[in-house]
């Protein structure tokens, strides 16, 4: 069987899992996801609110009973900026785990916005011989046996088998 990485990311949390061959596939299912890390972005973990010291965005009043008018606070060029940022660092982290486990394929889940992000990032910093399999789905949040499901119906890791006894 292929050393596999996968990670399953979006903008506030990175989940990274190898595949590991079931202990006694006369009993077990298997392969099966083992998670192996839980990276967390503390800036975007928490949304609206605890990020903004005001709620809405946009709207200013004119002095003196003057009409509303519309202004750009940039808050989605800092969300942006903030994705950017922990795209690096799940990029630095693809990296180590990929060494330190002899990945043999990395597979990518991710939203869309974040999988731009580390498409290319990936391709530079992976290391040598490393294949690199990606596809857009916000799947970070699924329990692990529907991960794998999702995964393996698009063909990037292979599915669970039942027990040979």
């Amino acid at each position: 069987m292929r050393k596999y990485l996968v990670v399953a990311v979006d903008s506030s949390r990175a989940r990274f899992f190898c595949l590991v061959p079931a202990e006694v596939p006369e009993m077990e299912s298997g392969p099966n996801l083992q998670e192996i890390e839980d990276l967390v972005n503390p800036e975007l973990e928490e949304k609206g609110r605890d990020l903004w010291s005001e709620d809405k965005s946009g709207r200013g009043m004119a002095p003196a009973s003057g009409a509303a008018h519309g202004y750009d606070d940039h808050r989605d060029r800092h969300i942006e900026e903030l994705e950017q940022r922990f795209a690096r660092q799940v990029t630095s982290q693809v990296s180590r785990q990929a060494q330190q486990h002899r990945s043999e394929v990395v597979v990518i889940a991710a939203e869309h916005r974040m999988l731009g992000y580390l498409r290319e990032a990936l391709k530079a910093n992976l290391p040598g011989g490393v294949e690199l399999a990606d596809t857009d789905l916000n799947i970070s949040k699924l329990n692990i046996i529907e991960l794998q499901e999702h995964l393996a119906k698009k063909g990037l890791v292979p599915a669970r088998t039942p027990p040979h006894g």
